[in-house]
């Protein structure tokens, strides 16, 4: 008697070797195939039972329509605004994230990215390796972090992370969330601009989606004032871009620090060019363990599905 074939499962994202492998190695993995080979996708797609990707992956409904056997996707990132959730529930597909093991991660890179601005810390290294400081002396005073007023856009797992790295510094905190945590002692606002008005250190850390699109826009930034600072490690649509160039170079706000971008992997020349911006290449749980830990929650996911447990981590629409 032969052994039972295991599922097969669609990736839709290029996937690091420490997920891919063992993904392989547990199911019958079709590697992007509806965008190498359509003609061969459309042979095999009747018998996909799960889909898989990265937190930047594109799941439609047409790709879900063209999967009758459909029955889980797995996304390997907290973020999952590629999906279309309301397509899978229709069908009773449930779809999964990887949150919570990237918490720390994501909290650390928003505190180095605060630092990094009001301190203007790459412009200190470059000021050191191109000689300047020999030739003109000492650089131009900074701005204190410590103590300062910080607001934050969503206080989820990762807002709450980000509070407490803060705390250590003294700063004064604030949030704005859809409705109040009860559970928090830290100051409440019900407006994001508001929030901006009452901020020295604005976070964006809410999740991607049309429900958030373009949340920090040009009246924010204007409340934001032109000493206030903007962090974004959520997702590029949440801020304006445009809104936010105008601003930093009419002096409307004083700096910003963006881990992510409307347009990734393309960032907008004016944001490069400006030295009271620092960039970084939508890496907030890009790290060995962090990264490791969150493929195998996914790999986890599909395991669980597919042996009739309870999935480990159900975006909350699938809960």
């Amino acid at each position: 008697m032969s052994e039972k074939s295991p599922p097969a499962v669609l990736t839709v994202a290029k996937l690091p070797p420490f997920y891919f492998d063992p993904l392989c190695a547990a199911f019958d993995v079709h590697d992007r195939l509806h965008e190498a080979d359509p003609q061969a996708f459309a042979r095999i797609a009747p018998t996909i039972r799960g889909v898989t990707g990265g937190g930047e992956s594109k799941v439609p409904r047409a790709l879900i329509e063209q999967l009758p056997a459909l029955e889980v996707i797995s996304i390997m990132g907290v973020g999952y605004d590629g999906v279309d959730v309301a397509a899978a529930k229709e069908r009773g597909i449930p779809v999964t994230h990887t949150p919570g093991v990237l918490d720390d991660e994501v909290a650390d890179l928003a505190l180095g990215l605060m630092l990094s601005v009001a301190r203007r810390i790459p412009l200190a290294d470059r000021y050191v390796r191109d000689g300047q400081w020999a030739a003109k002396g000492p650089m131009p005073l900074a701005r204190k972090m410590s103590g300062a007023r910080l607001g934050i856009v969503g206080l989820g797992r990762i807002g709450g992370a980000i509070a407490k790295r803060a705390e250590a510094f003294g700063m004064k905190i604030a949030y704005c969330t859809r409705n109040r945590r009860p559970e928090s002692a830290y100051g409440y606002f019900g407006d994001v601009k508001q929030l901006a008005a009452n901020s020295d250190f604005l976070v964006v850390i809410t999740p991607g989606g049309a429900g958030t699109r373009h949340l920090i826009n040009a009246e924010v930034l204007e409340a934001l004032g032109p000493r206030g600072f903007l962090f974004n490690v959520a997702r590029g649509s949440v801020v304006d871009e445009q809104a936010l160039i105008a601003a930093l170079q009419q002096g409307r706000i004083a700096g910003a620090g963006l881990d992510v971008f409307e347009n990734e992997p393309n960032v907008p020349e004016a944001l490069r060019a400006m030295d009271n911006v620092v960039l970084t290449p939508h890496m907030a749980s890009a790290t060995h363990e962090t990264r490791q830990a969150m493929a195998d929650l996914a790999l986890d996911n599909l395991k669980a599905h597919f042996a009739g447990r309870p999935l480990l981590s159900p975006v909350p629409e699938c809960r």
